[in-house]
């Protein structure tokens, strides 16, 4: 017998050789319909595993991530299956879970249409009510190699002649499918009842823009029809908040032919940006941060020293000057460091806080490229935080509720994750040990829930990072504190201790909104472009009704600017209907009509965005409410 630690603690005992599944049966009737897989001793692994000795289990649904990726995996290879039966000339590429669903990327020489997405469903219905037993079989490298060549899968090969010799490989098989694949997956195809393709898109094999581009299909898959229905829906609801659609519908940003992926930004667009950037100085500097810039080209030593040539060389831009090598910025970092490094700093300084709105250049894939998410150059609301050994924790702290200040402000909630050593990491393990360590009790100071994120620190140190959900339940990465031993270490930092002698600062590397650029693109589907007053490019529009009420609508115009309001007035020769409808479209929060009634009690009729005709009022009393709600930065 061996025994099993379930999540709740107890002990289970079990023959040796009992499979996940048959355990989920004897825990209850309900867990084994809805499990999906299960979690030994934090590795993932299918129903049909056999436990073969003590260790502790969790049984997998659909409410865990693990669950839904066995179940979005096996969609996938059901999806590629149905392609293969309907277009047999397709070369399968890779076909993963991912957050949202699955995709399956292949090599076709005819494009997909929404026409293909409906045979392909009615195949793959075919197969899940088939009901196939996916099979695991293990091949030898060179068994593996020559079953894919005989198959004519040029993709798969090259995958096989890429992981090293010896190494034993998995497929799995369904029916007349067989697949590449390290699995897991579900123990039949007529477990994946709920799916749908979603979209087609173009993608580089192996994400080399030097490859063939591959045509990636995405679908999702839910273990109930009213999830499945909720999520369309959901998709719907994004497209409206689309903030490409709404940038140019509001005419905020657009995106030229003549610089793929360098936003251009306009009036409205820049009117949104600077009220955003004047309240992130203003909160910086409450809490003593000072505000630096540094240069965007630096010559390419620098990068050498920082580390980021060998780390970060090839998402990076050139150019040359009086014959020697420059780089445009990725990062703001080296710059804060060499402000730093102009003097000696005693430890009565510390910290030091340098605040920058740096604008930096990354080189990103043609077809990664999203609107204001994803771009070439952007705007980081970086900080560089220099501190002795023992301050590390209360600066942590600071970031993490100055973070969310924010966050709260613009009514996110999020949530933390915990990034650590990386592949490519500098430093020794006794540094990142400390640094990890430091990053824990201050998150766990806070009681903060946290997710480890193994594997996904900077090269330079672990990281906090937050993501943020939105209205429609979609996450964003934005925030992250980088704690930063190898830094101080390369450029020789020091500041002198209370004993007269030199230290090596501790750095943290900090982000509260990421990108400008990006959190404006999240702010616009937030809020669907309908911005908070404090935010909205234009505050209030002033509408006569008829030509002859336009002297008065000045006279109001005037007042409303007069103490700072953004304002305009449509004084055209159209319906007063028309007119709202424009003003509704163009999501301005208020609307004063003005006629014959208000110019002669000296009044304006107040429609808001949301709440409609809200009654009269006088200018004055206008004028203080919507000063109030600017003032308090007011998210209703």
């Amino acid at each position: 017998m061996i025994k099993l630690t379930l999540p709740d603690g107890s002990i289970k005992e079990v023959e040796e050789g009992t499979r996940v599944l048959d355990v989920a049966k004897a825990i209850g009737s309900g867990l084994a319909k809805n499990a999906l897989g299960g979690m030994e001793d934090g590795s993932v692994v299918e129903l049909n595993h056999p436990l073969t000795r003590d260790c502790r289990l969790k049984i997998l649904t659909f409410s865990d991530e693990e669950g839904r990726r066995i179940l979005r995996h096996t969609a996938s290879h059901i999806m590629a299956q149905a392609i293969k039966r309907l277009f047999p000339e397709a070369k399968l590429a890779i076909g993963p879970a991912i957050d949202t669903g699955f995709y399956y990327d292949m090599d076709i020489d005819r494009p997909f249409t929404p026409e293909d997405f409906e045979a392909i469903e009615a195949e793959m219905k075919k197969i899940v009510n088939a009901n196939y037993p996916i099979i695991r079989e293990v091949k030898t490298k060179e068994d593996a190699a020559q079953f894919m060549k005989e198959k004519d899968e040029p993709y798969k090969v090259e995958l096989i002649e890429d992981l090293p010799n010896g190494e034993t490989i998995t497929f799995y098989s369904q029916g007349e499918f067989t697949d590449l694949c390290a699995g897991p997956h579900l123990p039949s195809t007529g477990m994946v009842k709920t799916f749908k393709l979603l979209s087609v898109a173009g993608a580089y094999w192996r994400g080399d823009e030097h490859n063939k581009m591959l045509q990636r299909i995405y679908g999702t898959a839910f273990t109930k029809q009213k999830d499945l229905d909720d999520y369309i829906n959901m998709l719907e609801e994004a497209k409206k908040r689309d903030h490409r659609k709404l940038g140019k519908e509001l005419d905020l940003f657009s995106i030229q032919d003549e610089g793929p992926g360098f936003p251009f930004f306009h009036p409205n667009g820049m009117i949104l940006r600077n009220e955003l950037e004047s309240f992130w100085r203003e909160e910086h500097a409450k809490r003593g941060y000072q505000e630096i810039k540094t240069p965007i080209i630096l010559d390419e030593e620098l990068w050498h020293r920082s580390g980021h040539w060998d780390h970060y060389k090839e998402d990076m831009y050139f150019t040359e000057i009086d014959g020697a090598t420059y780089a445009i910025k990725p990062m703001n970092c080296p710059g804060a460091i060499l402000v730093y490094n102009t003097h000696l700093h005693s430890y009565r300084e510390l910290p030091i806080r340098l605040a920058e709105l740096g604008l930096v250049h990354r080189h990103e894939l043609s077809g990664a490229l999203h609107g204001l998410m994803r771009v070439r150059c952007f705007t980081q609301d970086d900080a560089h935080i220099f501190m002795t050994p023992d301050q590390v924790k209360g600066e942590v702290l600071g970031v993490i509720d100055l973070a969310d200040h924010f966050y709260n402000l613009f009514g996110f909630d999020y949530n933390v994750e915990l990034s650590t050593r990386p592949e490519n990491s500098m430093g020794t393990d006794e540094q990142w040990v400390m640094a990890t360590d430091a990053l824990k009790d201050a998150l766990e100071s806070k009681g903060m829930d946290y997710k480890i994120n193994e594997g996904d620190g900077a090269f330079y140190g672990p990281k906090i990072d937050f993501h943020l959900k939105d209205s429609l339940g979609r996450t964003w990465q934005c925030g992250t504190i980088q704690l930063d031993f190898q830094m101080p270490e390369r450029f020789d930092l020091v500041y002198i201790g209370q004993d007269g002698e030199k230290h090596r600062p501790v750095m943290v590397h900090r982000t509260i909104l990421g990108s400008i650029e990006r959190f404006i693109g999240i702010l616009t589907e937030q809020f669907a472009g309908a911005f908070p007053v404090w935010l909205s490019p234009l505050q209030v529009r002033v509408i006569p009704i008829t030509d002859r009420h336009r002297e008065y609508a000045e006279s109001v115009l005037m007042a409303v600017k007069d103490v700072g309001i953004r304002a305009d007035m449509d004084d055209r020769n159209e319906k007063i209907g028309y007119k709202i409808r424009e003003a509704q479209v163009q999501k301005i929060p208020y609307m004063l009509v003005v006629g014959d009634k208000e110019a002669e009690a000296g009044n304006v009729a107040v429609r808001e965005r949301k709440a409609g005709d809200i009654g009269s009022m006088t200018t004055d009393d206008l004028i203080n409410m919507v000063k109030d709600r600017i003032k308090s930065k007011s998210i209703e």
